[in-house]
C-alpha cells in the first residue's frame, strides 16, 4: 500500500478520482461524505499534530503511534482515503493474481464477497469492513471499529467498505446490506491488487 507523506508538515485533501459512481453512490453522498466529512478529518488532523511528536511521520506511521483524538482524524484520513481511491465508473476487472488468492483463502470469490458483506453489514455501530493481507500473505476480512485500520494489527489493508452511516444514509437510509453489495460494481480491482 502506498502511503501518505505530509508536505511542510501539512496532509493534503485527496482529490476525487471520478465525478461520479453512477447508481451505486450518488453525486449527493459523494459531495458530503469527500467533501465535508473527510475534509474534516484532515483539517482536524492537522491541527493536532503541531507538537505531537509526531509531525512529518507518512500517515501509516501517524495511525500506528498517535492515540486519542489525533489517532481518530488519522486512521479516518488513512481510511476515507483508500476508501475513495479504490473505485471507478469504469473499473478495471479482478487480475487472476487477486482472484487465485481469493479463491485459494475463501474458497471461491463469491464466498469471500458474502462474508465481507457478512462482517460490514453485521459491525455493529460504525466502522469498516476490510479485506487485508497477514505477515504470511494470507487474506483475511476483519472488522474494525470507529477510526481503527488494520495496520495497527500488523496487517496490509487492501480493500475497504466504510460502514458509518454517512456513507450510505443518504442513498440507502438503514439499508447498510443494499449500499454493500452495490459497491461491487466500482470496485477497480487494478487499485486493490496495487496494494498487495
Amino acid at each position: 500500500m502506498k502511503d501518505i507523506i505530509p508536505v511542510n508538515g501539512q496532509f493534503a485533501m485527496m482529490e476525487l478520482p471520478y465525478e461520479n459512481l453512477g447508481q451505486a453512490i450518488s453525486q449527493n453522498t459523494l459531495s458530503f461524505h469527500h467533501g465535508k466529512h473527510l475534509k474534516a478529518y484532515v483539517d482536524n488532523l492537522n491541527k493536532a499534530l503541531p507538537g505531537s511528536g509526531l509531525e512529518g511521520m507518512s500517515l501509516q506511521m501517524v495511525v500506528r503511534k498517535a492515540q486519542g483524538g489525533l489517532f481518530n482524524n488519522a486512521g479516518q484520513v488513512l481510511n476515507h482515503t483508500m476508501y475513495f481511491e479504490q473505485f471507478s465508473p469504469s473499473p478495471k476487472a479482478m487480475g487472476a493474481k487477486m482472484e487465485s488468492l481469493l479463491v485459494r483463502d475463501f474458497g471461491s470469490v463469491e464466498a469471500f464477497k458474502k462474508e465481507f458483506e457478512q462482517k460490514g453489514a453485521t459491525l455493529f455501530g460504525s466502522g469498516w469492513v476490510w479485506l487485508s493481507m497477514d505477515k504470511d500473505g494470507k487474506l483475511v476480512v476483519t472488522q474494525q471499529r470507529n477510526a481503527e485500520n488494520p495496520v495497527t494489527e500488523g496487517l496490509c489493508p487492501l480493500m475497504t467498505f466504510d460502514v458509518w452511516e454517512h456513507a450510505y444514509y443518504l442513498d440507502y437510509q438503514n439499508r447498510r446490506a443494499d449500499y454493500l453489495a452495490a459497491l461491487w460494481q466500482v470496485v477497480d480491482w487494478q487499485v486493490v491488487e496495487s496494494r498487495l
